[in-house]
């Protein structure tokens, strides 16, 4: 077969979405882009939603927070992690604010070029928010230049014009200018324009050193909360008052035709869990929550520009509280803040989903033969991030040299595949699980999980009593792989309503392969409940998949099946997403 590129597959129903989010100047909510790893929705960004967003009035600020995580990032020459990012070292949240920042700020200076943001806009605007008149002295006075005391007597306004003089004699005026391009040829602008343009510059520098000032005071009260480890509202507005700040500028710069601005934030649920280094903000998890908050009253009360947040998070899950849950963002975090609406949530793995015969459409010919394929989606299902590393596998020399041995089929590098995924993913994300249920047993006997959960029936009810680490490791063992061989043995579906089965989701088995980033579960239109594994023929991988490679000996063998064949599909395709849309 000839090398072909690797093409971007369309998305119909998701683009539609995304699309008709996008055309929006100002919405009342963010709308939060949330599926399962390795289906292209990154992808879906950057190669299909970016290039139109970025065309005549429409511009799109783009972050990934994950870029930082040198190990896992294709800017690094690496690849994606199949597990969590949460599995990944954290970054630094000192470098996601200068991420997220820098993007809302090159964005406002975009919409200051348009005329879109004034200094009188900045000014008003902070005004709304926050006591200028201390900080706005600070800052005269810090001036060299400035010999006599401020009288405090000035108005807000006046010490804001004042402030711009002064910070415009420290700032060079060709840095300005750079920063407008007004050097640029074919750029030319009248006095005054260009006098309106360099103060509104001046003026978002200034509104960025008073906000620096202010949050200079609460130096210590910050510090003081990350020792404590309390929480405060008033200073975790505090620290993400500079990105709010630029959100609202430009939401209101917003114009139908003129200027729309839009943000897209990829992997957001890394912010969650970043690390703080130094007390110079809050913790990342105040800080997320706090961001979050402020978009979503802004978006409520004001109206917003579209804000679109794409995640594959699945963890923080909390059964005893939502039943069914999919994400903290688009199932849980509208009970930590108080609003049921508070995202127009997409669950993608309905219309991400593709049937065998969808993806034969694209696949077979250009990629794969009609025998490859047959096997690839026996074993594996059409998983688009399966089809393109084994495309990729397929294309490399150690693929040529092993066909070039007579005795070796297109079967044995879905073995190596499949090698590679136990190595990488599964043992890894067994070993997780395993630790999730100990830990549910130690919490078990601390008391920590309610009477009632633990009173009779299932053998999950009843963790080892006595605090033995050896029988809570067995104990665990068990339990997982009889829930997998359980779950084989329902084809890796069920209807909870029909069955009566909403008892599966109390079971910690459960929890602990949807965290370990081993299952997914997904609320179809149909009300079932189906477990959809990243390697859709896990079973398939090895029947030692339920505990480390060390204890594999000790374990009876799991019978071996097939997902991709006992799997309803069809229920995932897009034409049943459309139902729920």
């Amino acid at each position: 077969m000839v090398k072909k590129a690797w093409k971007v597959i369309p998305r119909p129903v998701l683009e539609t979405v995304l699309h008709n989010h996008g055309q929006h100047h100002r919405v009342p909510q963010p709308l939060i882009l949330h599926g399962p790893r390795g289906v292209g929705k990154t992808t879906l960004v950057i190669e299909r939603l970016l290039p139109e967003w970025n065309k005549g009035p429409h511009i799109t600020g783009y972050v990934d927070l994950a870029q930082s995580i040198k190990d896992h990032h294709p800017d690094h020459n690496s690849s994606y992690p199949w597990s969590s990012w949460s599995n990944c070292p954290p970054p630094t949240l000192t470098n996601l604010r200068t991420q997220l920042e820098q993007c809302l700020e090159s964005m406002a200076e975009k919409a200051v070029r348009r005329g879109t943001i004034s200094s009188q806009q900045i000014f008003a605007t902070m005004n709304k928010w926050h006591g200028l008149s201390t900080a706005l002295r600070r800052i005269i006075e810090s001036n060299k230049s400035s010999s006599n005391a401020v009288s405090d007597k000035l108005s807000s306004s006046v010490l804001w014009d004042r402030a711009l003089f002064s910070l415009s004699a420290r700032w060079n005026a060709a840095e300005i200018d750079g920063v407008l391009g007004l050097g640029n040829k074919g750029k030319a602008v009248s006095v005054e324009e260009a006098t309106y343009f360099r103060e509104a510059v001046v003026g978002l520098r200034l509104a960025k050193e008073v906000i620096k000032v202010q949050q200079g005071w609460r130096a210590n009260a910050v510090a003081h909360l990350n020792r404590s480890g309390g929480y405060s509202r008033s200073l975790a507005n505090s620290a993400t008052d500079w990105p709010c700040l630029l959100l609202e500028l430009l939401s209101q710069a917003a114009e139908i035709g003129f200027f729309q601005p839009k943000l897209v934030i990829n992997n957001i649920d890394v912010l969650r869990r970043a690390i703080l280094t130094d007390d110079s903000t809050v913790c990342a998890s105040m800080y997320h929550d706090s961001f979050l908050w402020r978009i979503i009253a802004l978006g409520v009360n004001e109206r917003c520009l579209p804000i679109v947040l794409v995640t594959s998070d699945r963890s923080d899950l909390q059964i005893s509280y939502c039943p069914i849950c999919l994400s903290y963002y688009s199932y849980q975090a509208f009970l930590d803040f108080g609003f049921p609406d508070i995202f127009i949530s997409r669950e993608s793995l309905l219309t991400f989903g593709w049937t065998p015969q969808e993806a034969k459409l694209h696949m077979v010919s250009d990629y794969f033969s009609h025998s490859e394929f047959a096997v690839v989606v026996e074993v594996l299902g059409p998983n688009p991030r399966h089809l393109f590393e084994l495309y990729a596998l397929k294309q490399s020399n150690h693929y040529q040299k092993v066909m070039e041995d007579s005795g070796s089929t297109f079967e044995d590098i879905i073995d190596a595949y499949l090698s590679y995924l136990q190595i990488t993913v599964v043992n890894p994300a067994m070993d997780i699980a395993l630790k999730i249920l100990q830990k549910f047993a130690v919490d078990a006997r601390s008391g920590r999980i309610p009477e009632d959960r633990l009173r009779f029936g299932a053998s999950w009810r009843h963790p080892p009593p006595i605090d033995n680490p050896t029988k809570r490791s067995e104990w665990a063992k068990l339990q997982l792989i009889d829930f997998v061989q359980s779950f084989v043995n329902a084809e890796f579906g069920l209807n909870y309503l029909a069955d009566c089965s909403l008892e599966i989701l109390e079971d910690p088995s459960a929890v602990a392969l949807v965290e370990a980033e081993l299952g997914w579960f997904a609320v179809c239109s149909t009300g079932s409940i189906f477990h959809s594994p990243h390697i859709a023929g896990y079973s398939e991988v090895s029947c030692e998949m339920a505990c480390p490679g060390e204890d594999a000996d000790e374990l009876p063998t799991i019978v071996l099946v097939l997902l991709a064949p006992n799997y309803s599909w069809p229920l995932l395709s897009p034409s049943a997403a459309t139902k729920g849309l």
